[in-house]
């Protein structure tokens, strides 16, 4: 079973022929809103790979609600532990260019209610087979709390560092296996992108926890106490790259839960994460596990 711990937003997308600087107005084209939110969208994609998966979330008493989280409704994800806040559901403001990169405004509302009672309230019965898959876009003390009980409980957990936080050089150890960009591993080693690989090496050996880089085109590379490699990326020519990492995330965490090794599900979430940029928008992109299989 894969427990996501996270938030659950609506994203609303804008394409544009270029982004615009600061304080610059560009001319868009089309607009649309699909589910999103990081930890609604990696709960998708480990939906997607295979996996049992129970999403823990907020959102709040409007209409966006439902919108929200109709597509892991209709793809199976157990939604039993959701919880609905007095507040507004979490949006995602998301521009697109025209050569599929973006840029991205989170406001957070329900999420930002999520608290440790919440991981209190629903993570008590995680055992030592389950893996839970946590971000950061809900407030650091749920997280926090969410990864010491799956400690005290023995399961599997995996942090993606994304959004970085300031606190999360500190949170990050916590978590048996972290999952970074390149940029954000820089912010947490401290280390340019020049010193990945003595960086990462550096990390492990600090930490004792297994770390995996994401690299965009390049794939990903992982260090942890038992050895190194780098996974490929499956070539493509993107057009929106707005869910890669998530997908990443989701099918690294069910490929895991499935009892693959870490390279064998890095591989696997490398090919699922490339795929993920051919269609627009982050969880209508992620692609199904035959798909995926089939170039693996």
């Amino acid at each position: 079973m894969i427990v996501v711990f996270g938030s659950s937003n609506l994203d609303q997308v804008g394409t544009v022929s270029r982004l615009p600087e600061p304080g610059e107005t560009v001319a868009g084209g089309t607009f649309s809103m699909a589910p999103g939110g990081k930890g609604a969208n990696q709960a998708l994609a480990a939906r997607r790979a295979g996996a049992n998966v129970r999403h823990v979330s907020a959102v709040g008493d409007d209409a966006f609600a439902d919108m929200a989280l109709k597509l892991l409704q209709d793809g199976g994800v157990d939604l039993s532990q959701m919880r609905k806040a007095h507040a507004a559901t979490g949006i995602a403001m998301i521009f697109v260019d025209a050569e599929g990169e973006n840029v991205i405004a989170i406001l957070p509302g329900a999420n930002g209610t999520m608290s440790p009672d919440d991981a209190d309230r629903t993570l008590g019965n995680l055992t030592a087979k389950d893996t839970i898959l946590l971000q950061q876009e809900i407030p650091q003390a749920a997280t926090r709390r969410a990864l010491d009980i799956a400690r005290a409980k023995g399961a599997r957990s995996v942090l993606n560092t994304a959004p970085f936080l300031a606190d999360t050089p500190d949170l990050a150890p916590l978590a048996d296996i972290v999952v970074a960009n390149e940029t954000e591993f820089a912010l947490l080693s401290g280390r340019g992108i020049e010193e990945l690989d003595a960086a990462m090496d550096e990390w492990v050996k600090k930490t004792g926890r297994t770390i995996v880089v994401t690299l965009g085109p390049d794939g990903a590379r992982a260090v942890s106490l038992e050895g190194k490699f780098a996974v490929p990326a499956y070539k493509v020519t993107p057009v929106d790259t707005v869910g890669a990492g998530d997908t990443f995330c989701g099918y690294l965490a069910a490929s895991l839960d499935a009892g693959m090794t870490l390279e064998q599900a890095m591989r696997r979430a490398a090919v699922a994460g490339s795929l993920a940029c051919l269609n627009p928008g982050a969880q209508p992109a992620i692609p199904v596990a035959k798909d995926v299989d089939a170039l693996v």
